[in-house]
């Protein structure tokens, strides 16, 4: 695990690392590319609160799992929760992001289009 600090464990803001890479893996086993969403869209949607919490070291050689789900949707944004395993049982860190819905141009927050919140809530449940 390359994510790691000199004595071998996790650093500690590479685990928002690994919960970014579920997302955009998520995003695009739905269908979604982050890259497509970035550049062909009319908004974005920017992390606005991140949070996590240890509960076990992550080491070289660990094998992870990411565990996405749909905590929350409102108007305007969805929070997603996240859960860090290690060989599949052991919960290593859980926590959360929030995302908001953002005019590309703007930059003012506008309404979650109606289809990527269906996807969102499909795929992230």
């Amino acid at each position: 695990m390359h994510e790691t600090d000199a004595a071998g464990v996790l650093f500690f803001a590479n685990q928002f690392r690994l919960v970014h890479d579920a997302y955009e893996t998520l995003l695009e086993s739905s269908g979604l590319s982050l890259k497509d969403l970035l550049e062909n869209s009319a908004f974005h949607l920017p992390v606005v609160h991140a949070e996590t919490d240890f509960k076990a070291p992550l080491r070289v050689g660990d094998k992870v799992v990411v565990r996405l789900n749909v905590k929350k949707t409102g108007n305007t944004s969805f929070t997603l929760a996240h859960e860090i395993y290690k060989d599949g049982t052991l919960l290593t860190g859980a926590g959360e992001t929030v995302h908001v819905c953002i005019d590309k141009n703007t930059g003012v927050k506008i309404p979650l289009p109606a289809e990527l919140l269906e996807t969102i809530c499909r795929h992230f449940s």
